[in-house]
């Protein structure tokens, strides 16, 4: 028999979220091999996100089945009031499984999802929420330019055509380019060729403005986006929900897919605001933006034999091996 009343009855406010959520995926089984850094990558990630967003949110944090290490930080991250939604997943569901939790259940009515392995600057998040508020039939938005696949973007290409002007170039500098794939483990010298023989297309969006405003120049945006960040509202998102995936990578180009054929716009900012940083704080260090001459100087006997291309592919073949045996 219940005593008393619920004191709960008698609150007469409640907390109401943000119009914003930016919703973070993590996955760091333990803090060794691959994974040494990757909590101070997390926390890099983290910081960086809320320095200057350009515009408030409420950050929430879907950690994949991470070691107790990463979960105790998450947890003291909430207790301080740095997170304010947290879940802590038993295991692994793999990434299309935490979307399928994180974009129906983020309460914002805009979602900036990431990675957690991404670098901010400062008004990331406003630039990308201003395209995405002033092209029409938006899908996504990456805080950054980059080459993606033209495959992805021949709907945003198609309505560029009609809408906008549209301009085919080398819009994104070399050095953006290569500081973008380098961090992919890609070489300078396989880059050049690569960025020699692509181009990027270039939007610029003028919509009906009143007549006082009749010297705008438009809104710029490069056609393209990608899965790893990107902002959407969380409507749209919700239409290519459930994510089937039976992988936990490599099938997250669903999205990517869905939307093109769907004829949503899949757009980039004009300028670098996020960076992926990968599983080290390398970039950080300055050593993507070393030539890999000077890379190979400072390497001793043994590191240049780990580098000879058979024993690479032995020794990480073993690696991966064990990680199975762990972790499947």
């Amino acid at each position: 028999m219940r005593k008393g009343q619920n004191p709960a009855k008698f609150v007469k406010d409640v907390a109401r979220p943000q119009r914003i959520t930016v919703a973070l995926l993590n996955y760091i089984p333990f803090l060794s091999g691959f994974y040494a850094e990757t909590l101070d990558v997390l926390k890099v990630c983290m910081k960086s996100m809320r320095k200057d967003a350009g515009l408030p949110f409420d950050l929430m944090v879907f950690d994949n089945g991470s070691c107790a290490e990463v979960r105790d930080f998450l947890i003291k991250e909430k207790d301080e009031g740095r997170i304010q939604y947290l879940i802590l997943a038993e295991k692994n569901m793999g990434k299309g499984g935490a979307w399928n939790i994180i974009l129906a259940g983020a309460p914002g009515e805009i979602i900036a999802y990431t990675d957690s392995d991404v670098l901010f600057s400062p008004k990331w998040l406003s630039r990308s929420v201003e395209i995405l508020k002033t092209f029409s039939n938006v899908g996504m938005v990456t805080a950054r330019p980059f080459r993606t696949p033209p495959e992805f973007y021949e709907g945003t290409l198609k309505w560029a055509r009609e809408n906008a002007t549209l301009e085919n170039g080398q819009f994104i500098p070399w050095e953006t380019f290569l500081e973008f794939n380098l961090s992919l483990g890609q070489t300078e010298e396989e880059n050049k060729k690569v960025y020699a023989e692509t181009t990027d297309w270039r939007i610029t969006y003028r919509p009906e403005r009143s007549a006082e405003d009749v010297q705008s120049k438009g809104i710029v945006a490069f056609a393209g986006a990608s899965h790893w960040q990107f902002t959407a509202y969380k409507s749209t998102l919700q239409q290519f929900l459930p994510f089937d995936m039976d992988k936990p990578m490599g099938q997250v180009r669903q999205l990517d897919k869905r939307m093109n054929d769907a004829g949503l716009l899949r757009l980039m900012v004009s300028d670098p605001l996020a960076m992926n940083m990968s599983n080290t704080l390398g970039y950080l260090r300055g050593e993507l933006g070393k030539e890999k001459g000077k890379r190979e100087k400072g390497k001793g006997l043994a590191r240049r034999v780990l580098e000879i291309g058979f024993v690479k592919k032995i020794l990480l073949a073993v690696y991966n091996k064990i990680f199975n045996w762990y972790y499947s």
